[in-house]
């Protein structure tokens, strides 16, 4: 008997410490949940009113500075220094020199590649001039071979010379061998003038171009003899002017 109730004693125990155990524990958890909602709630705080400045203070400061302001504009505005017209014609002197001497270098500068263009050209013309030059001994020496052949084909051609040319052949027929040594030589005769012909009109179209040539040679080198009179004059009269141009005079300093 003392064994059954001493179980269902402590089981009875067991069972009310669990109970206040579970009970504990649900209380602790809402109070955390209290806490929580009472930290989330928002705040409501009230803005600040805005209170106008009064403008008094600020109309009585402008008022007491736009005198004194109004005074010092009226005050440099007085004491600006007026300008000088002696010094502005001066400086609009020196300006247009500045001008004419710069307009003087770019004139300079542009006869100066005139004058290298022309140099060029005359450089170029010279050599088409002794070039042509060589093509025309080229020509006549060609021209003057062909007419010493030509006079020795002639004096072959001639009835006894072929005739002698022909007497050593040994052939049963002279007359065929004549004839054909005549064709020979009057082709030989006609073809060495062709080329005579064609050497002759070379040698008329070189001579033109010689011509020509030289021609140009000759106008670009007065052309370029004059440019250059042209220019020691013109630095000549640029030296005098400058030697006679007046000294500028010193300008006074104004006394402290």
């Amino acid at each position: 008997m003392a064994g059954p109730l001493i179980r269902r004693l402590t089981t009875v125990a067991v069972a009310a410490f669990l109970i206040g155990t579970f009970v504990l524990v649900d209380t602790s958890a809402q109070k955390r949940k209290k806490r929580r909602r009472t930290s989330s709630a928002p705040r409501i705080t009230n803005p600040e009113i805005y209170q106008p400045v009064d403008n008094s203070n600020t109309n009585s400061s402008v008022e007491s500075t736009s005198p004194t302001e109004s005074a010092n504009a009226n005050s440099n505005s007085n004491t600006a220094p007026a300008e000088d017209p002696e010094s502005m014609k001066r400086t609009i002197r020196e300006l247009s020199n500045q001008v004419d001497r710069l307009t003087g270098k770019l004139g300079q500068m542009e006869e100066s590649q005139r004058s290298l263009v022309d140099l060029e050209r005359l450089s170029r013309a010279e050599q088409r001039s002794a070039q042509l030059r060589t093509e025309l001994r080229d020509v006549q020496q060609k021209k003057a071979d062909l007419e010493a052949h030509l006079e020795d084909v002639e004096f072959a051609v001639r009835p006894e010379n072929i005739e002698r040319a022909t007497a050593g052949y040994g052939t049963t027929r002279p007359e065929e061998a004549r004839e054909q040594r005549r064709k020979s030589l009057e082709n030989e005769r006609d073809r060495t003038r062709r080329q005579i012909d064609q050497l002759a009109g070379s040698e008329t179209r070189l001579q033109q171009a010689i011509a020509t040539s030289d021609l140009e040679v000759e106008r670009l080198q007065k052309k370029l003899e004059t440019a250059d009179r042209v220019g020691i004059e013109n630095q000549k009269i640029k030296t005098q002017a400058e030697e006679s141009q007046p000294l500028p005079s010193p300008t006074p300093t104004p006394n402290p």
